[in-house]
């Protein structure tokens, strides 16, 4: 009972990651006056300013568990699946546009998931072929209209930019997504929450390294009006898909083996065309309504997977007593490898 209530909690907390993260391919289009590179910068140093200020009451407690090792590695996570990925994402949405850059986006769960099928007694990929199959359908029914767009006008080597740039994010995504995972199995004397945080700090701290850069590459001039929306989105970012969104993903690594996170992050691409359907104030296609009928039942599939004896008993998340072994052996670190 206890493992099913640890994987329900799991599954709900990675619906509200994806809810919330599916938030920020709107952003590009609310600021489209601002680049990649003002926005990651004004998000980040959001998410790092208030992760400070999260952290504060404890810093004296949390401190003595960081070593110089676990700093490089929330620097390296941070700039994969927060700095890195969100510039990448961004100049997608601007040049390509919401629907296709969602497409690349949802292909992260199948590499994710399929790396993760390496992992000792994870579910063969046989027994994850259909979840994979009816995942890899899903994304290419979600941006199929908005690639049939593409080749059909606009300028094309601003598309070409534009797919290359989604590619990019989806290679930088799932290797923070696989890394993070591991990462955190490995927690003992912190929190996923305070991990979360502590992501946040290393962030920001990059984040401040991207303001001379935008400044000189590009385009300023904005009113007032402009900067007041720019800081409004950046706070609003910073809070609900930073913050928020990662505690819940964090905390959902903890409950959930690693091919099931993979699947997790489909919500996030779900969310984003429902957003996007209300931005521009239409209803589905049929092709839009097929991808979400997919994608439910590529989640279910690989949950069926996962409910049999064998997947839960070697797959299942990682038990306070498993977490004190690993740190028995690691010699005690807080997070022994990225990878």
């Amino acid at each position: 009972m206890t493992q099913r209530s640890d994987r329900a909690e799991g599954i709900a907390c990675g619906i509200g990651a994806g809810a919330l993260w599916g938030l920020v391919f709107l952003v590009p289009e609310v600021a489209r006056d601002f680049g990649a590179l003002h926005l990651a910068a004004g998000r980040y140093i959001a998410y790092g300013v208030i992760a400070c200020a999260l952290l504060a009451p404890r810093w004296k407690r949390i401190l003595p568990h960081l070593a110089l090792r676990d700093w490089w590695i929330l620097l390296a996570l941070g700039m994969l699946g927060n700095t890195f990925y969100y510039v990448l994402l961004v100049s997608a949405v601007q040049l390509a546009g919401i629907a296709l850059t969602s497409l690349v986006i949802g292909f992260i769960p199948v590499v994710v998931t399929l790396v993760g099928s390496r992992d000792k007694a994870a579910p063969s990929l046989a027994g994850l072929a259909p979840s994979l199959l009816l995942g890899t359908a899903a994304a290419l029914c979600i941006g199929w209209q908005a690639a049939r767009g593409s080749a059909a006008g606009g300028e094309a080597a601003g598309q070409l930019a534009g797919l290359l740039c989604a590619i990019g994010a989806l290679a930088s995504w799932a290797g923070f997504a696989v890394a993070n995972s591991r990462c955190l199995s490995r927690l003992v004397a912190i929190s996923a929450h305070d991990w979360s945080l502590l992501l946040g700090v290393a962030t920001g701290a990059q984040a401040l390294l991207l303001v001379p850069v935008a400044l000189a590459l590009e385009p300023q001039g904005h009113d007032a009006m402009a900067w007041t929306r720019f800081a409004a989105l950046s706070l609003g970012v910073a809070v609900f898909a930073s913050i928020v969104g990662n505690a819940l993903w964090n905390r959902m690594c903890r409950l959930l083996p690693l091919t099931m996170v993979g699947q997790m992050i489909l919500f996030e691409t779900l969310f984003a065309l429902l957003y996007a359907f209300l931005w521009e104030q239409r209803l589905p296609t049929g092709a839009e309504i097929l991808a979400i009928v997919l994608v439910i039942s590529s989640v279910l599939s690989c949950l069926s997977v996962h409910r049999s004896p064998g997947a839960q008993d070697s797959a299942g998340p990682s038990t306070p007593e498993k977490q004190s072994a690993r740190a028995r052996r690691s010699g005690g670190e807080t997070c022994k490898e990225a990878s």
